[in-house]
């Protein structure tokens, strides 16, 4: 009997955000749709991630009418997406109606596949994404954030997965966001899931410190089912292993992956002039395709990787970049060991950058890591020693229910504000998660709107 393994293509999420820092355009990703589509993918992830934000901030998009425009061109592989749980797309948490009226547009307007994590593995920020997810018709995948500490031992993250199965999870991911899961691990933690939990599961990690293809293959021959690969243009580094490498490989292996090669060359033929744009333009930086194998030591994620080197860059502080590498798993320590996955990755990584810049840590601390402290994104996998809660916060309380318990619901509000510019509840979503950026891209779209000739304008709203 044929063993069977199945591939996620990222490059139009996670690929291009591990990279370029999310800022490929639609118009890059339009005339190969069709060909992907027809590739023999599992699924596609396409949304989700840093791509909202990215589409409003950088790329003058409407990030629904990118996902509404790609679905209407995909109609073998499945559509998917990434979700913060109760941070949804962006960096704090909101109420459960938010979260429900944003998941329930995700799935309709075409949306097959939430992958739904929290960075703390709190599983209670998951339930209400899950609960709607399933009620919208759509397939929740549950992740663990993985990450390695004496914590964080095979038999928690086992553990994680059964309580995700109670939860409703239609399927488990292994989401590896720093590339730290060896292949041992990967072999023990993949069997022991296999063996406790009915679930289909997936596995994803990061080329960035080398070992990714060698995980991948004992975490197939420990019974995975999907895989997340990037076409080769944009793969390796922080993004993820090659596709089409991976593919052939394990072929040769005697698994099938229902993979068209033709079709992959092709793919990999157009990507390729994309990416050497960006690497022209400077937004492919070249350090971000080096092999890393200080990550296994300092944890950190391929997109907090090449975000941090971008922000440095900026500074003129590039010369400070091995100095806050260094701090970040410092950091991470004082703060109770959180897995560097957003948002929990960029607080730590600034917080590191100010201990690095300021020369005394802790001097200053952004208001995100004071939140943290305080419970307010959930709990801590190790608590916060009495020390360092007492320098970042002084003598304030500490959040112990869930924390959207505590917000009333924003819905309404959020309509309220945005009422002069927004046509749909997809524009209110927007203007939820990314306030300023959602106002100004909104109104740049109602300028366009009354520059055009009245009898031209078509203001209908398909969310199919």
């Amino acid at each position: 009997m044929t063993k069977e393994i199945r591939f996620m293509e990222t490059v139009l999420r996670d690929g291009q955000q591990s990279l370029i820092a999310t800022r490929m355009p639609l118009s890059d990703m339009l005339p190969i749709i069709k060909t992907m589509d027809e590739a023999g993918y599992h699924s596609i992830e396409m949304w989700g991630g840093a791509t909202f934000d990215s589409c409003i901030r950088y790329l003058n998009e409407d990030p629904w009418e990118r996902l509404r425009t790609i679905r209407k061109e995909v109609k073998n592989a499945k559509l998917q997406m990434l979700l913060r749980g109760q941070n949804l797309l962006g960096y704090k948490h909101y109420s459960d109606d938010v979260v429900s009226a944003f998941v329930e547009k995700s799935i309709q307007n075409g949306i097959d596949v939430v992958r739904v994590f929290d960075a703390l593995n709190d599983l209670r920020n998951l339930k209400t994404a899950i609960d709607i997810t399933k009620k919208a018709g759509g397939h929740c995948q549950t992740a663990i954030s993985y990450t390695t500490s004496e914590f964080h031992t095979v038999d928690y993250f086992v553990g994680l997965t059964k309580e995700m199965a109670k939860m409703g999870a239609d399927s488990i991911c292994i989401k590896d966001m720093a590339g730290v899961l060896t292949p041992a691990v990967a072999f023990e933690l993949v069997s022991k899931i296999k063996a406790a939990v009915d679930l289909p599961l997936e596995v994803h990690t990061h080329a960035t410190s080398g070992i990714a293809e060698m995980t991948y293959l004992k975490a197939v021959e420990a019974g995975a089912d999907i895989i997340d690969t990037a076409i080769s243009p944009f793969a390796g580094g922080t993004s993820q292993p090659a596709t089409e490498s991976v593919a052939i490989a394990l072929e040769g292996l005697g698994y099938n992956t229902g993979l068209d090669m033709n079709k992959l060359a092709e793919i990999a033929d157009h990507f390729a002039p994309i990416r050497d744009r960006f690497r022209n333009d400077g937004i492919l930086n070249p350090k971000v395709k080096d092999v890393e194998p200080k990550t296994l030591l300092y944890q950190v994620p391929g997109g907090m990787l090449s975000n941090l080197l971008s922000q440095l860059t900026e500074q003129g502080l590039q010369d400070k970049y091995d100095d806050v590498l260094a701090e970040v798993p410092k950091v991470r320590a004082d703060l109770g060991y959180p897995p560097l996955v957003t948002p929990l990755s960029q607080m730590v990584g600034t917080q590191a950058l100010m201990n690095v810049i300021s020369g005394e840590r802790y001097k200053l601390v952004p208001n995100e890591i004071k939140e943290y402290v305080r419970g307010q994104y959930g709990k801590p996998p190790v608590a916060i020693s009495a020390e360092i809660t007492k320098k970042i916060i002084g003598n304030e309380g500490i959040t112990t229910v869930r924390p959207a318990d505590l917000i009333l619901p924003q819905m309404p509000k959020f309509e309220k504000e945005i009422k002069q510019y927004a046509k749909s509840t997809e524009d209110v979503l927007m203007y939820a998660l990314f306030p300023q950026q959602a106002k100004d891209f909104l109104g740049r779209r109602e300028d366009r709107f009354y520059d055009v000739p009245v009898q031209t304008i078509d203001v209908s709203i398909d969310v199919q």
